[in-house]
């Protein structure tokens, strides 16, 4: 028999098991999700107050963190137990009461979750995995964060608070916003403080700095209102910005810092902040097969508000030694209550040894752009991959990358058919990377100074073969060998794929990735959205594909790109 009172059934440290909504009705849907900080979850399971087990048909993840995700529907009021096993033997325990009052659930929510720690870590960052959870083939792209937190089957919180509080609620987060946001909802819907700092931009000779931190407690009183939130959250986005979490590694006075570089650490919700401004979100670790490469999956945030996936790899995830900022994966620096009542931000220190966070740690201080690659490069495939396998990946990754730049020129294409004649004018100096308005969601110049990055790494992975032959599986043929083989496999499969662009007369235009790669030089000059969409897939002037074109830059424009091409010619974005 199942009791309310059951004593024997517990929560451990290590696994804890989570239920949405927070007030369970009989007629409703309810998810379940197991997730453990120690080892996979094999098997949730129902019992009811007849003894009767029922295992739950569920969807595995991770880890670390590992979860198991399951739904019931049509179950009746009464007390019910869930549990949690590995291989046959119980590790975690849940009492499920369906039909039971709000205030009872209200208290129970606050008793579980008020304060952030290992289980409400382990259960952000499972959260984080299955709300952009997808094959990891598909391609995953949405017009804001919108449509993915009112999706109820990818959102394990949608319409946890029972008020329908997902229902047009706005969030538009943009690059530096995204993990901001994502993290605030989550604290918002399980009752956590959040905090946040005003910081400075940086200069080229020292990080961002930031005053005093905000630390907003309302949603750990009690169930918090959409208009709450929305209130704070507009305080957040109006606060936040890249500065935020480009500041020093060895800075206390931050929102994030610096983890270590290593499987256990690297958990989804972690961020990485590169030297620049674009900031990444991990979702998903994709382990490495004997047949398949491992892949490392983020997401991130544009100007125009889009969210996409994306596979991490040197020509999304930018790294330099920087005297102007402080780049690398880091976590966001937990709040913790005082013996007054009072919350506190942790330590550099403190987080060194904490059981219940990632550790404190400026190893990335110390490596080179190249070392930190080959170490990340080891993380996603610790078995090292076939030369040819890594090629391909490599590949697969520029191709993706080429394509997300397809749908942001078409972007650009819609806003003039909606304003045609209309110029959009053009910041000056470093402002051409970060400002506000149609430039700053139209323009590609951060991506495509990242396209002619990641063209730089596809062509020159013969040679990283010989630079670092530990990260390939030579089977007996010496770097050399392999580097001259590879070499000709490039210069073959390039023209064996392709991707297609829209031209201004709404026909379409087949590159091939050789084309593409032949372009590189063309696209120093390729961001202004006033350029028609064939001058910025670099078409020749007197050819068929440019005969379509009837949009230029201004002459003024193009002059300041002339001023600024040393820029992307070195890949080199310089600081403000």
């Amino acid at each position: 028999m199942v009791q309310a009172e059951d004593d024997s059934c517990q929560q451990t440290e290590e696994t804890n098991i989570w239920i949405s909504p927070l007030n369970l009705k009989a007629d409703g849907q309810i998810k379940i999700m197991a997730v453990s900080t120690d080892g996979p979850v094999s098997e949730l399971a129902l019992i009811d107050n007849q003894g009767q087990r029922m295992p739950l048909p569920s969807r595995r993840r991770g880890g670390p963190p590992w979860s198991l995700i399951a739904e019931l529907a049509g179950v009746d009021e009464g007390h019910y137990r869930v549990e949690a096993n590995r291989d046959g033997k119980l590790i975690t325990c849940y009492l499920l009461t369906i039909g039971e009052s709000g205030v009872q659930k209200r208290e129970e929510r606050k008793e579980r979750t008020k304060a952030w720690n290992l289980a409400t870590e382990a259960f952000y960052s499972a959260w984080i995995e299955a709300l952009f959870g997808a094959p990891p083939e598909e391609n995953l792209s949405f017009p804001s964060l919108e449509p993915v937190l009112r999706n109820s089957e990818r959102n394990f919180l949608h319409n946890y608070l029972g008020h329908n509080e997902d229902q047009n609620l706005p969030l538009t987060p943009d690059c530096a916003d995204l993990p901001y946001t994502l993290r605030a909802y989550f604290a918002w819907k399980i009752g956590l403080p959040i905090s946040f700092r005003a910081c400075g931009r940086g200069s080229a000779k020292a990080p961002p700095h930031c005053g005093a931190p905000t630390i907003m407690t309302e949603f750990t009183h009690d169930i918090s209102s959409q208009a709450s939130f929305k209130k704070i959250s507009r305080q957040l986005v109006n606060t936040v910005h890249s500065g935020s979490l480009r500041t020093g590694l060895e800075d206390e006075s931050t929102d994030l810092y610096p983890i270590p570089v290593n499987r256990e650490t690297l958990w989804p919700g972690s961020v990485y902040a590169d030297p620049y401004g674009h900031v990444l979100v991990l979702v998903e670790w994709v382990p490495q097969t004997k047949g398949r490469p491992g892949i490392l999956l983020a997401v991130d945030a544009q100007p125009d508000n889009s969210v996409a996936r994306k596979r991490i790899w040197e020509g999304t995830m930018l790294f330099t030694n920087s005297e102007s900022a402080g780049p690398g994966f880091k976590a966001f620096r937990p709040l913790v209550a005082t013996s007054s009542g009072r919350w506190r931000l942790l330590s550099n220190d403190e987080l060194v040894y904490h059981p219940d966070f990632a550790p404190f740690s400026l190893e990335q201080d110390q490596l080179s752009a190249d070392n930190f690659y080959a170490r990340v490069t080891k993380l996603i495939n610790p078995a090292g991959l076939d030369p040819k396998q890594a090629y391909e990946a490599t590949l697969d990754a520029l191709i993706e990358q080429i394509e997300t730049r397809v749908t942001s020129v078409d972007n650009g294409e819609a806003y003039f058919r909606k304003h045609a004649g209309s110029v959009i004018p053009m910041p000056s100096g470093t402002a051409i990377f970060q400002t506000i308005g149609p430039w700053e969601d139209y323009s590609t110049p951060s991506r495509d100074m990242r396209l002619i990055i990641a063209i730089n790494v596809l062509n020159g992975l013969p040679e990283k073969i010989v630079r670092h032959p530990e990260l390939f599986v030579l089977k007996g043929q010496s770097p050399e060998e392999a580097k001259t083989e590879i070499e000709q496999h490039h210069a073959r499969r390039i023209h064996e794929h392709s991707i297609h662009y829209t031209r201004t007369d709404g026909s379409p235009w087949e590159l091939s990735v050789a084309e593409v790669l032949a372009r590189k030089q063309a696209y120093e000059m390729a961001y202004n959205p006033n350029d028609c969409p064939e001058i910025r897939w670099g078409a020749q002037p007197d050819s068929e594909e440019h005969s379509t074109c009837r949009r230029h830059a201004p002459a003024t424009q193009r002059e300041k790109m002339k001023q600024y091409r040393i820029w992307f010619r070195e890949a080199r974005r310089p600081t403000p």
